[in-house]
């Protein structure tokens, strides 16, 4: 007999993602211009709701209420008493992403001199300390708060950081972190219901990371040396494959993708890098494949901790894709010149 709680959980998130800013309502907003009119269309959506609650007269107040909203849907869901431990363990693993991005701004400001500006998620904020991070004059701020959160398995990937005026440092070190994030994301799934799809579906995440630092390497003529900055753990795209796609010219990379799920990406990257020249084509086309497999492996699944990963990255991509146009209305631009760069 199914566990109760997985169906009480899997009944909420569902309903949450019926409510979501889907594409239809994209659709509308990119007929507006006005911050006030996108708040109007979403009203009815449950993060559209809570907008109207507490209006917000600029782009930076909306930021903020975004990330507020974020963290007390999370909340609830942690307040439940129905809620499964897997489902729990999952999301507890999963936010630490939020750490992780945080730490490699406070690693960039270290380097420029300049506070980072954090994003208001993980356990450092939850710790009360992200300020204490935005500051963080070197490396031994920043590992002491690590061991004050808890985030200790963290730490060594900061050894690879070495600061040395006329170098580009730090990218061993993000390379690192993210190593040690999905690492600790493997090994959740090997302990709870449904673990082997979620590891395919971490491994695919990875795949498209590396593939993404070998399609930039490419374009940008840097060479073998960006296998370094490959990330294990790939489900295709291992570190032996990476190193052999840095040997080769973007026009080679849809024959040796060919018999891959990532061929398609292959040609339609170099389709739209000969036509743009931009190298964020590679970015835009990549999160926009990442969110369609993510799709086919997480979504179908109900009555599973898997329900409550579909659920976080629906709400990344919505709060996401609304961050980007209120920010483009709020700078003056039309929301249509960016429709491209939406996650639909």
């Amino acid at each position: 007999m199914p566990d109760p709680r997985y169906a009480f959980i899997s009944a909420y998130l569902k309903g949450e993602e019926a409510r979501l800013v889907t594409s239809e309502y994209i659709d509308r907003i990119s007929k507006v211009s006005e911050i006030s009119d996108v708040l109007g269309i979403i009203k009815e959506t449950d993060i559209g709701s809570y907008l109207e609650e507490a209006p917000a007269e600029n782009f930076g107040d909306i930021d903020e209420r975004l990330w507020t909203y974020f963290r007390d849907r999370l909340s609830q869901i942690e307040w439940f008493r129905l809620c499964p431990p897997d489902i729990l363990k999952l999301l507890r693993a999963y936010i630490i992403k939020y750490d992780v991005l945080n730490i490699k701004a406070a690693l960039q400001s270290i380097l420029t001199g300049k506070k980072a500006r954090m994003i208001p998620m993980g356990v450092i904020h939850n710790c009360g300390l992200l300020d204490k991070l935005s500051s963080a004059e070197n490396l031994d701020d920043i590992v002491e708060l690590l061991t004050k959160c808890k985030l200790q398995d963290y730490v060594p990937a900061l050894k690879e950081y070495e600061i040395s005026e006329g170098a580009n440092p730090g990218f061993l070190a993000e390379t690192k972190l993210d190593d040690e994030y999905y690492k600790n994301m493997l090994n959740i799934a090997k302990g709870i219901k449904d673990g082997p799809v979620l590891s395919k579906a971490l491994g695919l995440a990875i795949d498209l990371t590396n593939l993404q630092v070998a399609l930039r390497a490419i374009i940008g003529d840097i060479g073998p040396d960006a296998a370094e900055y490959a990330i294990a753990g790939g489900y295709v795209i291992t570190d032996k494959v990476i190193r052999d796609l840095l040997a080769l010219k973007l026009t080679d990379m849809p024959q040796r993708l060919e018999n891959t799920q990532y061929g398609a990406l292959a040609k339609e990257i170099l389709s739209s890098y000969e036509t743009t020249k931009s190298i964020t084509a590679v970015d835009e086309i990549i999160d926009k494949h990442k969110f369609r497999l993510l799709k086919e492996i997480l979504a179908p699944r109900v009555l599973s901790p898997l329900v409550m990963a579909w659920y976080l990255i629906l709400k990344e991509v919505e709060i996401r894709n609304l961050r980007l146009i209120l920010k483009t209305i709020a700078d003056g631009a039309a929301t249509e010149e960016i429709r491209e760069y939406l996650v639909l």
